[in-house]
């Protein structure tokens, strides 16, 4: 995964430091960005200790074992905890990706765990969404098809089908476009590369009729164009999957059509 260097804000504060109260010899300290925006305070960094020897291999199993045993006032998103549904995306040490696939142990020294960058953060480890939701629903993620008016199976072949391989199995996490200097900076307008991966799997998909129409609606300089191929967001895919090669597909789909 791409390191991420995350802005220095000066107003971020040394916060609270919860001392191990176990006895434990395997003890970790595990640094997490703390602000809620309503109190009118400085975010801040608080610090755990905690007993490794009781907690499994997970940093979203850390995160729930600091948030059940020493601290619940902690906010954070999770759900399947299998690397499905991308609830628990997150930067940790300095690397954006999924906490309940990412193993602590994999992380030397102390733990940092911040929320995505350069997004609006609701609470502690919660970003704002909404813009990405709102940027995937202009892409009117769904198949369009009025020929098929006796809703008979839509088949495809198998050539056809494995066009989609590497395209419907984005969770969308944001950890791609949150990853992107090009996202950071003109966010409102690029759609990124996670929702430019969801264009494109529909564009390609053989069974969709909108085709022209789909792409027309990505072909403007700020919603594409924006894209430098830094990749990054390929590094930063906790699925493996490749949006700077998806984007690439739409520019020589729109010079060629």
């Amino acid at each position: 995964m791409v390191q991420i260097n995350l802005p220095q804000n000066s107003k971020v504060q040394k916060g609270k430091y919860y001392k191990d109260k176990t006895g434990s010899k395997s003890l970790r300290k595990v640094n997490i960005y703390r602000w809620d925006p309503s109190t009118g305070e400085n975010p801040r960094i608080d610090t755990y200790e905690v007993d490794m020897d009781n907690c499994p291999s997970k940093v979203l199993d850390l995160l729930n074992k600091i948030k059940n045993e020493i601290d619940p006032s902690l906010a954070y998103r999770r759900s399947c905890s299998h690397g499905v549904c991308g609830s628990c995306a997150m930067n940790m040490d300095g690397k954006n990706g999924l906490a309940c696939t990412k193993p602590h142990d994999e992380i030397k020294g102390d733990i940092n765990i911040y929320p995505l960058p350069h997004l609006k953060v609701l609470k502690d480890l919660i970003g704002d969404l909404s813009t990405l939701y709102k940027q995937y629903e202009s892409i009117e993620p769904w198949l369009k098809n009025t020929s098929n008016k006796n809703e008979k199976e839509n088949l495809q072949t198998k050539e056809d089908r494995s066009k989609l391989d590497g395209l419907y199995e984005c969770i969308m996490c944001a950890c791609c476009s949150t990853s992107c200097p090009s996202y950071w900076w003109n966010g409102e307008k690029y759609l990124g590369p996670a929702v430019l991966l969801q264009a494109y799997r529909w564009i390609i998909d053989s069974r969709d009729e909108d085709r022209e129409d789909r792409l027309k609606k990505v072909a403007d300089e700020l919603k594409l164009y924006r894209c430098h191929t830094i990749m990054n967001c390929t590094n930063a895919c906790p699925k493996g999957l490749n949006p700077a090669k998806a984007i690439a597909e739409l520019k020589k789909m729109l010079v060629t059509r």
